[in-house]
């Protein structure tokens, strides 16, 4: 074999090395899921986006609002119409959302930075830090 072949034959398996690299890394990103992407807003059932959940100690209420303080001690200001779900052991009403009181809002993000509430929980089980997935 002379070197002129020898060449070409190396650069064959580097180019077919890379080539099984790159697909190997395609395949594994069409595998792995995309936390990031998951926990931007998950979607409803009913295919809505800006799905967002809140979850923090009210610091007011009024009939069509809640301001809920966040862990990281910034605040929030959730929408409340008739058809918010407010649950506790057993179901609530707007009355039961007190200053004080640890909620979980989820519902839809709007433009000025408000959520409006699909479903409002009392006294959720609420983590101490995020969840993270593997790889994070």
């Amino acid at each position: 074999m002379n070197s002129k072949n020898l060449i070409i034959a190396i650069l064959l398996v580097l180019v077919a090395g890379g080539a099984g690299f790159f697909a190997g890394m395609k395949y594994q990103q069409s595998r792995r899921p995309n936390f990031a992407r998951n926990f931007q807003g998950a979607s409803r059932p009913d295919g809505a986006i800006n799905f967002r959940p809140v979850a923090g100690e009210i610091l007011s209420s009024d009939n069509k609002s809640i301001t809920v303080k966040l862990a990281d001690g910034s605040s929030k200001i959730v929408l409340i119409s008739d058809s918010t779900q407010i649950n506790q052991a057993t179901t609530a009403t707007s009355v039961d959302l007190k200053m004080g009181i640890t909620i979980a809002a989820y519902g839809t993000a709007n433009s000025d930075g408000s959520i409006t509430a699909q479903s409002i929980q009392i006294n959720p089980q609420v983590p101490a830090e995020p969840v993270q997935g593997p790889g994070q």
